[in-house]
């Protein structure tokens, strides 16, 4: 493997002090012995619930080629055989190591927030990006206090393009974060009420996802949801945090990134977006107007990073929806084959009506129905009986015809429901299980959608384990 760092290179960029025999190349960085790789540097971070020095042994064992570990806690170490670097804080070594990461690219940096979206927008620009040259971003949603330095600590010197997520659930966590990664082009996919339990109402939510726009460099630009009903204060935050480039992309007429036209099937989509004056058509492989929108930040991102607009629309044909976010799998049961949607990583308003839309656009075999699976939606605080409540208007223009919930806040849901509408409610996720995984029948769709917090992604392994896949072209 590559060097990523010499020991020299991290030691001037933490600050610390070098202890024991000089590490061997450091090809990777770990804040987690379960998925370190021989040659990683271990950064034993103290979390809420573990503290990384309680691994150190682990990480020697794994192959660790350096670990970064506290001045305080090195006593406890005792005499480890194993390069080390003590700092005095570990987490903010890893910042540090992040910025000087950031110091030393010459790539093209994007940074991407919003209520919903973002982590399937970051993996799409990621594939679009790569067809015009080497690309850098997190393979999972490594996007809060230590997702993101890990992640620019992570990356190559010589990397031509680095995509950031950058997430939060309370104001004042994006702006540090984004001073960090300082992009070259800030995305906000959509501001809608995700965590709405924290704020008083969705503009301060907006005011928040804004906080990316103070990390722009100079030259950089902002990029928004031109459909978002927040489009004017989003502008208006990039305005005032000196942003000159303000584009906006969707469906609006005014849009620099437009959409003329889409058809979005069950299992993917073609539309035709107009950008400077030229109309490109674009397959993207994955179904949903929601990734459509996703796919116009995409070569939004590309076009303002002055990449290859034509090649990058290319690659997103073969760009798939991925588990918990929209993922479709064809199973099998006797008699025939059922459709299993996995929206179960998030659950928001917005979200929920992308997972409905996905639902209704999705096919049904003859006598097959339209399921529902559902679970609490996270974080919205004393919104959270209404917004629950308010589902109901996606279920019927759905045309669901069998619903299934679990968690307290869902009782809002079953009884906003209409009568005749089959209903089964339980408080818990395991106490679905059984009765979910019995209910379907060959021609069914069945949509699984709830916060992560719910554990919905239990259902869909059960569904997994129960069903063996269908053969290709069922």
């Amino acid at each position: 493997m590559s060097v990523l760092w010499t020991q020299e290179a991290l030691v001037q960029a933490t600050g610390g002090r070098p202890l024991g025999q000089p590490a061997p190349a450091i090809t990777g960085i770990s804040i987690d012995t379960r998925t370190l790789q021989p040659g990683d540097a271990f950064f034993a971070i103290e979390g809420e619930r573990f503290d990384g020095h309680d691994f150190a042994t682990a990480a020697m064992a794994a192959g660790a080629s350096v670990l970064v570990v506290s001045e305080a806690k090195l006593p406890a170490l005792g005499r480890l055989a194993v390069p080390m670097v003590v700092v005095p804080d570990v987490l903010e070594a890893l910042n540090d190591l992040g910025r000087a990461a950031r110091l030393r690219t010459p790539a093209k940096v994007v940074a991407v927030t919003g209520s919903v979206g973002k982590t399937t927008t970051k993996n799409m620009m990621r594939q679009a990006f790569s067809a015009c040259g080497s690309v850098h971003a997190a393979d999972r949603s490594f996007n809060n206090h230590w997702g993101v330095p890990l992640t620019l600590a992570r990356m190559p010197a010589d990397c031509d393009y680095a995509i950031f997520e950058i997430g939060m659930n309370h104001p004042d966590e994006i702006r540090p974060l984004v001073k960090m990664v300082r992009p070259h082009v800030a995305v906000v996919t959509l501001v809608a009420a995700a965590h709405l339990g924290f704020f008083k109402n969705v503009d301060e939510i907006a005011r928040a996802k804004g906080e990316i726009f103070e990390g722009v460099v100079k030259g950089g630009a902002a990029l928004v949801n031109r459909d978002d009903k927040r489009w004017k204060l989003l502008a208006a935050i990039a305005d005032e945090a000196g942003v000159k480039t303000i584009a906006g992309f969707g469906e609006n007429a005014r849009a620099d990134i437009r959409l003329m036209h889409a058809e979005c099937g069950a299992r993917s989509s073609t539309f035709a977006v107009k950008i400077d004056g030229e109309e490109l058509e674009v397959r993207l492989g994955a179904p949903g107007r929601h990734m459509v929108q996703n796919a116009l930040a995409t070569l939004g991102a590309v076009h303002l990073a002055r990449a290859d607009v034509q090649k990058a629309a290319m690659a997103l044909g073969s760009f798939g929806s991925e588990a918990g976010r929209g993922a479709q799998h064809r199973l099998m049961l006797e008699g025939g084959a059922f459709t299993l949607i996995d929206e179960s990583f998030n659950a928001n308003p917005a979200s929920m009506a992308a997972a409905f839309d996905l639902l209704r656009r999705t096919d049904v075999g003859e006598g097959g129905r339209r399921i529902a699976v559902l679970g609490d939606m996270a974080e919205l605080g004393k919104h959270a009986e209404a917004l629950h409540a308010g589902l109901a208007e996606m279920v019927t223009e759905a045309g669901t015809d069998l619903v299934f919930l679990a968690g307290t806040e869902m009782k809002a849901l079953a009884a906003a429901l209409p009568e005749g509408l089959p209903v089964e409610h339980r408080d818990a996720t395991e106490d679905l299980r059984d009765l979910v995984v019995n209910a379907v029948k060959p021609g069914d769709a069945v949509m699984i959608k709830s916060s992560k917090s719910i554990g919905f992604n239990k259902l869909v392994d059960a569904f997994l384990n129960t069903y063996a896949g269908a053969a290709t072209g069922d």
